[in-house]
């Protein structure tokens, strides 16, 4: 995998706005953040020949976004079942396909009305997101936020894990989103306000849970030749894992404090010839603010059972050794399924992020959701071209 590396590049972001009700389908979502992002690369929908997604209940699926933009004989395509643990891993398909040649430029894109149309938790859909459900429904145990509040609960019991390390993170990250004129949520909050929050499903409140958003968020994948050519600076793919682990659904792992990520983790940093100590920025998948106190321990920035004194510490912080979701994340700046945290590293790394800029950033880290619907995970490295 080593000839991997560096090859490819990301040449372009788009989004659109981000909302509570975005009035439109997800088809038009999909179409107007493709197009936002090869217009930031400099290209148009005539030099796409890949198209890439990945989708759990509502989708637009390439076979309607290639004809709505004129793509009508792409050489690859992906529609990838699964929810967030499949995210980055369709960026890394994407540029896998272009450094072998099957493709030259691809689009990757989430497009997801996930509040006014197809909530996370279940509701509106005909069918369940996963089969597993089945098992869990009878026990009305079938919500994100109850199913990692177990999780939350073992690291708390196991390592004294405290809701005020959880309440940090969420302070941390609302404000990061405070800088980010895209995000949803741009009050600043304190601890206080984060411990003052409703219960949602002990031991989370209110801020310890990600947004329910509407919107789509859109990569451009090229070669690294090619993209130094291009409109914006390029930023390369340096390593792209994914693969499996455990579901925290129905897996086997006795150790529910410990995810697939790491497992995941000495591969991708193999890959990219790095280890943590190199990471300059980190867009961890924050579906709620345990999910990565547990991804800094499994990544490697932290031992195991310090995740929540390390963000307590101020090291996720602006001008900590590691910050991170420097755009505010899925509980603050909104949630597409994992494509806007490769979307902020890309920025980052560009140096293009206005008012959160991390200064020097030239390797950046970004995690999909370790091992929840699929027995999966995956994730990115990118370098500064």
């Amino acid at each position: 995998m080593g000839g991997f590396r560096d090859r490819t590049a990301v040449a372009g972001v788009g989004y659109t706005r981000f909302s509570r009700n975005s009035g439109v389908s997800t088809l038009t979502l999909a179409c107007e953040a493709v197009l936002a992002a090869l217009d930031d690369a400099g290209l148009t929908a005539d030099d796409v020949d890949g198209i890439a997604t990945h989708r759990v209940g509502d989708s637009a699926a390439p076979s309607l976004v290639g004809p709505a933009l004129g793509i009508h004989e792409p050489s690859w395509y992906l529609d990838q079942f699964g929810g967030g643990s499949v995210s980055h891993s369709v960026v890394g398909q994407a540029a896998l396909a272009v450094a072998a040649g099957v493709a030259e430029t691809v689009v990757c894109y989430r497009a997801i009305n996930a509040r006014s149309e197809f909530r996370m938790g279940g509701t509106g859909r005909a069918l369940p997101v996963s089969p597993e459900v089945q098992y869990q429904a009878p026990y009305g145990y079938v919500a994100p936020p109850q199913q990692y509040a177990m999780f939350a609960r073992a690291h708390m019991s196991r390592y004294g894990t405290l809701p005020e390390h959880f309440g940090r993170l969420a302070v941390i990250q609302r404000a990061n989103a405070v800088r980010n004129p895209r995000a949803l949520m741009r009050t600043p909050i304190t601890l206080d306000d984060h411990l003052a929050g409703r219960w949602i499903a002990e031991p989370f409140r209110l801020l310890d849970c990600c947004l329910e958003t509407d919107g789509a968020c859109a990569l451009v994948v090229t070669g690294a030749e090619r993209a130094a050519d291009l409109r914006r600076p390029p930023v390369l793919v340096s390593a792209a894992a994914w693969g499996g682990g455990d579901s925290f659904l129905s897996g086997g792992r006795a150790d529910t404090t410990t995810t697939s990520a790491a497992e995941l983790a000495p591969r991708l940093y193999r890959q990219a010839g790095v280890g943590p100590a190199d990471i300059d920025v980190a867009e961890i998948y924050d579906c709620f603010t345990y999910s990565v106190i547990v991804q800094l321990e499994d990544y490697g920035f932290c031992a195991k059972g310090e995740g929540g004194p390390y963000v307590a510490s101020g090291a996720v912080g602006p001008g900590g050794e590691l910050p991170v979701n420097t755009h505010g994340g899925f509980l603050s700046e909104g949630y597409v399924h994992g494509i806007n945290h490769i979307a902020e590293a890309v920025s980052q790394l560009r140096g293009d992020a206005g008012d959160r800029q991390v200064r020097g950033a030239e390797v950046a880290l970004s995690t999909a959701q370790p091992g929840y619907i699929l027995p999966a995970t995956s994730a990115l490295i990118l370098r500064k071209g």
